[in-house]
């Protein structure tokens, strides 16, 4: 790719986030965008470089990365990240925590632009092919796709790695070699070692033939959506729930087409073929009285009132109570943040009353708005939260006595009688 044909590629953004590796293909990238811009000044580039950690050379390739960002004077934010073990092996770590840090940086209007070429397609391809993915999982990684608070593109992914090489070697630059690239444990070193070399001998246009089947993969997905488009939305809620008794109705096809694009929606990895069909049969399918539950790394699929919910997993108050002597400053709970504001009004804790918060309440309980009493539980049901939802629900009390379940109800003993009330917010955090 040429730098004009490149700069085509990019248009009309013209402020740009390189995620900049210091790797030869990150680092060529960053070389045309800045011969770019000498050539077009309303053109704006900044580096993020992800530090992992996970080799004794990573403080080295950072500095590296500083100071190549310094001679072609590119501000560069070098941001460390914390690898999660959620069973699905380092490189897949790796890649969640890279992304989350990318999304992070990403400022609106801005663009992040990232390094893949044709070779990685191809082996992004293989990848796919061997986990049994279906059109989805084999349209392999889209040019532009929306992300963060912009897009992501990726304008070298009909290059392929010579071409690189070529460009690299002709200007004079240098790059990193991660050593971990050569360690055949990695499914993708493996390809990229052992087995493209081998089908390129043989078919030398191979890589572009498989990125050519990506590509229609991509588009029949692409048709898919828009004719499920409208049939998805009518399952859907404000909550983004995913209604089920008409799903039962369907041909097991279009019902697992629709439950990937469900997935989708909520920016989900997609689930495999025996994922979905455990989240039919355990959690759409399960007992009426079941409360079912499927985990997905951070997430799950749960199932209430006949809906399928796509929710963060929390683990449950440490303490079951809470004291809040100072309420005039927000205090920080498990899935969200409690303070006084535009919200529920409750009375005043009177002399005496010390304020608290708790997540069980017993006996009969009188709220606003309902005239016979009830048990939390009851309401609970009556007022359609969760069961997971209500393991959260911070309870406020003065004392003894409940006055209010946040951003729920007010019970009669927490009514504001005059203006000298409370205002509580119960704001929940964006992911919870």
């Amino acid at each position: 790719m040429t730098p004009d044909t490149l700069l085509a590629s990019l248009r009309p953004s013209h402020q740009f986030l390189v995620a900049y590796s210091g790797g030869l293909d990150s680092t060529v990238l960053l070389h045309q965008l800045v011969q770019l811009r000498a050539a077009h000044p309303d053109l704006h580039l900044r580096a993020i470089h992800i530090h992992h950690g996970l080799s004794g050379n990573a403080d080295a390739w950072a500095a590296h990365c500083q100071a190549q960002c310094d001679a072609w004077q590119v501000p560069l934010d070098v941001v460390r990240v914390t690898l999660v073990d959620d069973g699905n092996g380092i490189e897949a770590q790796a890649r969640e925590a890279r992304y989350r840090a990318l999304s992070a940086a990403l400022r609106t209007d801005e663009t992040l632009v990232t390094a893949q070429h044709l070779d990685d397609q191809c082996e992004t391809f293989l990848l796919a092919l061997k986990r049994g993915s279906g059109p989805a999982g084999l349209a392999a990684m889209p040019a532009a796709v929306p992300f963060g608070a912009g897009w992501l593109r990726r304008p070298l992914l009909d290059t392929p790695r010579h071409t690189l090489e070529q460009w690299a070697q002709q200007h004079g630059l240098q790059w990193i070699d991660d050593e971990s690239n050569q360690s055949r444990r990695f499914d993708r070193n493996f390809l990229r070692l052992d087995v493209l070399p081998l089908l390129n001998a043989r078919w030398p246009h191979f890589a572009g033939m498989v990125a050519r089947s990506a590509a229609l993969c991509a588009e029949q997905e692409q048709l898919l959506d828009e004719l499920l488009d409208d049939e998805l939305h009518s399952l859907l809620d404000a909550r983004g729930t995913l209604a089920i008794a008409p799903l039962k109705a369907m041909r097991e096809a279009k019902r697992g087409a629709l439950l990937r694009r469900w997935f989708a929606t909520h920016h989900a990895q997609m689930p495999s073929r025996a994922a979905l069909a455990r989240v039919w049969s355990e959690v759409a399918l399960s007992r009426e009285d079941a409360a079912p539950k499927l985990v997905f790394g951070d997430y799950a699929v749960r199932r209430y009132q006949d809906r399928l919910w796509w929710v963060k997993n929390l683990p449950a108050p440490a303490n079951p109570v809470i004291y809040w002597d100072a309420p005039s400053s927000p205090l920080s709970l498990t899935g969200g943040t409690l303070s006084l504001g535009e919200g529920q009004r409750v009375r005043a804790p009177r002399d005496g009353e010390r304020v608290s918060i708790r997540y069980r309440a017993a006996g009969t309980l009188h709220i606003v708005g309902r005239e016979r009493g009830r048990s939390l539980k009851k309401l609970w049901q009556e007022l359609g939260i969760p069961p997971w939802e209500r393991e959260i629900v911070p309870l406020l009390f003065y004392g003894e006595q409940l006055i209010a379940a946040a951003g729920v109800f007010v019970t009669q003993e927490g009514r504001a009688v005059d203006e000298n009330g409370w205002q509580l917010c119960w704001q929940r955090d964006a992911e919870a």
